[in-house]
Parts: C-alpha cells; sequence; structure tokens
C-alpha cells in the first residue's frame, strides 16, 4: 500500500470540490485549480475529508495512487495559502526589475534578458531577490526553474541566479593545483 496515497486530504472550509466524470475541480479563496484523473484511481469525499483509492494492485495504479494524492494536497494547499519560490542574485551589477508583464534580468550578459511573466504568476522585486509566487505549485517552480536557468551559479566565484538558502559547492581554482 502507498505511504502517502492512503492518507486523506483534508478541505479547509471555504474549499469546495465539484467532480465531472474524470475532472476535479477546486475552488477556493486564492482561485481555482483543474485536476483529470487517470484511470484506475477514484477521490472518495467524506465530509471533509478526501481519500483516493485505486482499482487494483497493477504497477501503472500503485505508482499513479501517491502521486494523485500529492496533486490533490498541492491544488488544496495551493488555493488556500498559495505557493512561494525566491532566488536570490549573487554578483556585482546583476539587477532585475519588472516592466509590464517582463521579468528584466541583468546578469552579466551584452544585453538585458525579458522573460514574460506567465498567467496565474506573480514576481517581485526587492533588492537582489526575485519571488515568485502563485497558486500551482508545478507553474511557480517551472519558472522558478527558467529564471534560474538564464544563469545558474558557477563553482568558482558563486556569481549567479541561485534558490533563496541554495548552498553552491565551490572549487579551489588553479592556485591549489600550481601549489602541490
Amino acid at each position: 500500500m502507498s505511504r502517502i496515497g492512503v492518507q486523506p486530504v483534508l478541505l479547509p472550509g471555504g474549499v469546495t470540490m465539484t467532480r465531472e466524470g474524470r475532472a476535479l475541480t477546486l475552488a477556493g479563496a486564492k482561485g481555482q485549480l483543474a485536476l483529470s484523473l487517470p484511470e484506475g484511481v477514484e477521490v472518495n469525499q467524506k465530509g471533509t475529508l478526501l481519500q483516493v483509492t485505486r482499482n487494483s494492485d497493477a504497477k501503472e495504479h500503485r505508482a499513479l495512487h501517491g502521486t494523485i494524492r500529492s496533486l490533490l494536497s498541492n491544488a488544496v494547499i495551493g488555493i488556500t495559502e498559495g505557493f512561494s519560490k525566491k532566488l536570490e542574485l549573487v554578483g556585482i551589477g546583476y539587477r532585475s526589475s519588472i516592466e509590464g508583464n517582463k521579468l528584466v534580468l541583468q546578469v552579466g550578459f551584452t544585453h538585458p534578458v525579458e522573460m514574460t511573466i506567465p498567467e496565474g504568476l506573480e514576481a517581485k522585486v526587492e533588492k537582489n531577490v526575485i519571488t515568485v509566487t502563485g497558486i500551482d505549485r508545478q507553474r511557480v517552480g517551472q519558472f522558478s526553474a527558467e529564471i534560474r536557468d538564464v544563469r545558474p551559479p558557477e563553482p568558482y566565484k558563486g556569481k549567479g541566479i541561485r534558490y533563496s538558502g541554495e548552498k553552491v559547492r565551490m572549487k579551489q581554482g588553479k592556485a591549489v593545483k600550481a601549489g602541490s
């Protein structure tokens, strides 16, 4: 049995779930999210609890059991609290700004890099920290990863865009090799 899949998902007050065939729609204070259920996995509602069950012990159904429960839980958290990721710009002259619906990064290239902020996400810039917020965990993480991929942290000086709290393993460089 899936350790994650058997845990029920609690629906807080103000969150409603509607079901049309294999599609679930969760609505809450921050918005609504849709989730489509694959064949072999069912979601049952008992009061304020959602229970995910699978139809058989086939390998495919076992794999989807915990995944669907996690996606359901993330949707509930997203429409009640939301998700956010913080990225730090490390480097002299590295800065960012928001112009309309575009995030403009100046990170050591000869030109500024413009990125369109996806619909449903919000980006804020304060000094050298970019905060991406939204209700869909996957989209927040994907856009944050795209921002980081513009200039990932390099291992010699540590310059680049990194997640807040990310540890960058630094290399010694050639000064150590010459001495030994």
